[in-house]
């Protein structure tokens, strides 16, 4: 196995309390050990990173991707979503099961994570809750986090009926499997391509009402709270109105076990930038006002939200490039995070850089019990960013290491530039010089 040791760095380790000048070494997929700036003892014949006026940090971890395999690799491959994955700085990213079929088998589970998949950096499959994402019978929790699924959900299609979606939740429970809700009441929904509001109103689209998204989660937090089982778990994706945020808050001060994550443009845009209907600006959950856009920053402030993740959406341009009511959801979103996070979170808003890299490694790793990653501490996984915090350059879309170019944020300028990132002690991502 590779040895691999990073020099002259400055360590931020949210997890471990750590915020130094540190070497490291990274040996057999382990941090194998961490001591000030020329003194590890165990070095001899590694490879070295020089990362003299760089900032090291636990590799970053997406709980919340589309990486399109199997069926829609003209979208996307495993391959090359990880790529970008690597290129944003990201070590570990969890794939939705939203493929062509449905990934609610252990066969697919196991296929995804495969070595010929040719993943640059760690891939966690989440299972299908039901089969087929159909919101009818619950799949088989324990076949699917054996194969390695590390959660359950039904995505896009969200779990509607009270008893699957109470079953589901106690099932999950009993095996350790947290369940991730797309909190969207779709009876309320049809037909709709974007938040409701007098922008939907001026452009004559029809509109999903907030109500859609902040019911089904206080609708879950109380099958939850019935359950009364402490073990149970459930994680609100890509949350995105006010109503959301609130209802998570006052579940957690009642006790029970739900965690969310916001994504960056929920917190950095509004429904006012979809413009004249343009598509790379038309995701699910859609676009908010500026009232739920600020809600979103203040839960990112006060601890609501448990981590920031991107879902990650990648369509071919030919999809995109279609009426509005027509075109698909969803942007990338791997290569800007760490870039938007800085700029804005740190260097606008002033969040502490650690709790900034805590929302992006740690509490992700937490959300779905990942052990060993997002943090460096001796024995964990060998995973890192290395990237300046001072560096500021402007993302090109002509760029990306994804196969698809449908983002909002073509042109924007961002802050901290990913120099390495490495992967179970081997560098999965180099910067050009």
């Amino acid at each position: 196995m590779s040895a691999l040791v990073i020099r002259n760095g400055h360590l931020v380790d949210p997890a471990a309390g750590v915020d130094a000048q540190k070497d490291i070494l990274l040996k057999d997929g382990k941090v194998a050990e961490i001591a000030g700036p020329g003194k590890l003892k165990q070095a001899n014949g590694a490879e070295t990173l020089d990362a003299a006026g760089l900032v090291v940090a636990p590799g970053l971890i997406d709980i919340h991707v589309h990486l399109r395999e199997p069926g829609q690799g003209y979208k996307e491959t495993i391959a090359t979503g990880t790529a970008a994955a690597a290129a944003g700085g990201f070590t570990a990213v969890a794939a939705m099961p939203n493929t062509t079929p449905v990934n609610d088998s252990v066969d697919i589970t196991r296929w995804m994570q495969s070595p010929e998949r040719a993943a640059k950096v760690r891939v966690f499959p989440i299972a299908a809750a039901t089969r087929g994402s159909k919101g009818e019978a619950i799949n088989d929790f324990a076949a699917l986090k054996s194969a390695g699924a590390v959660a359950v959900t039904d995505d896009g299609h969200p779990i509607l009926k009270d008893s699957i979606m109470r079953e589901t939740l106690a099932a999950a429970a009993r095996v350790g499997l947290s369940v991730i809700q797309h909190a969207e009441d779709t009876r309320m929904t049809q037909g709709a391509s974007m938040n409701a509001g007098a922008v939907a109103f001026r452009l004559g689209l029809r509109g999903m009402p907030a109500q859609a998204e902040s019911g089904l989660v206080e609708r879950d937090i109380r099958l939850l709270g019935e359950l009364r089982d402490a073990r149970a778990h459930l994680h609100v994706a890509h949350t995105s109105t006010a109503g959301a945020i609130a209802a998570v808050r006052q579940a957690r001060r009642n006790g029970l076990r739900v965690t969310c994550e916001v994504a960056p443009h929920h917190f950095l845009l509004t429904e006012e930038h979809v413009g004249l209907y343009n598509t790379n600006f038309k995701m699910n959950p859609p676009l908010r006002s500026a009232a739920d856009r600020d809600a979103m920053i203040e839960a990112l402030f006060d601890g609501v939200v448990d981590a920031i993740a991107t879902d990650h959406a990648p369509h071919a341009t030919h999809e995109k490039e279609v009426e509005f009511e027509r075109a698909p959801n969803g942007i990338t979103g791997l290569e800007t995070a760490l870039g938007l996070c800085l700029r804005w979170l740190h260097g606008e808003w002033k969040m502490p850089l650690g709790r900034v890299l805590s929302l992006l490694s740690a509490q992700p790793a937490a959300v779905l019990g990942l052990k060993g990653r997002g943090t460096l501490t001796v024995g964990s996984c060998a995973d890192a960013v290395i990237f300046d915090p001072k560096a500021q350059w402007t993302y090109r879309a002509v760029d990306t290491k994804s196969k698809s170019r449908n983002t909002p944020f073509d042109g924007w300028a961002m802050q901290g530039r990913v120099k390495w990132t490495v992967c179970d002690a081997r560098i999965a991502y180099a910067a050009e010089a």
